[in-house]
């Protein structure tokens, strides 16, 4: 007797998440279409120069100089992305009931500008510069002006744009680089309000994140592969509690051997699709 045909995938995905909101985990596949660069190759492998450490960050000050040069010149793209088809149909799900919302290892905030509520941003805000001497916080474009007015030499440098507002940009610009100050108190120890690689997610987020997986029947990751720890310890999370774990992402994620499901599919095509066929 012959089996009966298997659905494809997107109309499992749909038929997965038809009357279960949800939870949506998103990473820096799904900006990849606003332009913002991703991390990671097929295989998981990170691209490009290392990261910025939190304790080098910290510690150093010709590291803070290195990172606000750079920073200075990819600021203007993640400024100017704009939320794609992908960004788009999650907030309309989000709006119809279909998904319980939406947790982010972004900094871009293009799930907010697109309408989505309440996201759980995991990674913080590039949006927001954290003074680590005072804790005021204030606002990206504001400490760029001050960049730019004391750093005119720059004006017009061309640098490779990386993850994160980063820049691939020869050390010898960064020599005579003035770091910016506090608006509040002076200080010069100015960091861009994410979590960086050594970091730890704030323990309100990780909170917020674990009861938003917890509440919902399920989870479906979005554009990332995983290998950042605070994303991957909710897929394990949904998994021990026997919920289904489903994910949209090209290549290798950290949770292979987890997932129920898995679409090889680009992301602002699956889920407008998806979108449509549920609220359709």
């Amino acid at each position: 007797m012959p089996h009966p045909p298997i659905a494809p995938p997107l109309e499992q995905l749909a038929a997965a998440l038809d009357g279960k909101p949800y939870m949506v985990l998103t990473g820096a596949g799904i900006s990849t279409p606003s332009g913002i660069p991703d991390y990671r190759d097929s295989e998981g492998v990170r691209r490009g120069q290392q990261p910025m450490m939190y304790q080098e960050f910290l510690n150093q000050a010709h590291a803070r100089r290195r990172y606000w040069a750079r920073a200075m010149l990819g600021w203007p793209r993640v400024r100017q992305a704009r939320p794609n088809a992908a960004h788009q149909a999650l907030a309309q799900l989000q709006a119809a009931g279909r998904i319980a919302g939406v947790i982010t290892q972004n900094v871009d905030t293009l799930h907010d500008q697109a309408g989505s509520l309440e996201v759980i941003e995991l990674h913080g805000s590039l949006h927001r510069v954290l003074c680590l001497d005072c804790g005021q916080r204030s606002q990206r474009e504001a400490i760029q002006q001050l960049l730019e007015t004391h750093n005119p030499y720059l004006a017009g440098v061309d640098a490779r744009q990386a993850p994160d507002g980063d820049t691939l940009l020869d050390p010898a610009f960064e020599e005579r680089f003035q770091v910016p100050h506090c608006p509040y108190c002076n200080g010069d120890r100015l960091k861009p309000d994410v979590v960086f690689f050594g970091e730890n997610v704030m323990p309100t987020t990780a909170a917020r994140a674990w009861a938003a997986v917890h509440q919902a029947p399920g989870l479906l990751v979005v554009g990332s592969s995983l290998m950042a720890y605070s994303a991957f310890r909710l897929c394990r999370a949904v998994t021990e509690q026997g919920k289904p774990l489903l994910a949209i992402n090209f290549g290798k994620t950290r949770a292979d051997e987890l997932l129920n499901l898995k679409l090889s599919e680009p992301c602002d095509q699956a889920l407008p699709w998806l979108a449509e066929r549920l609220l359709g």
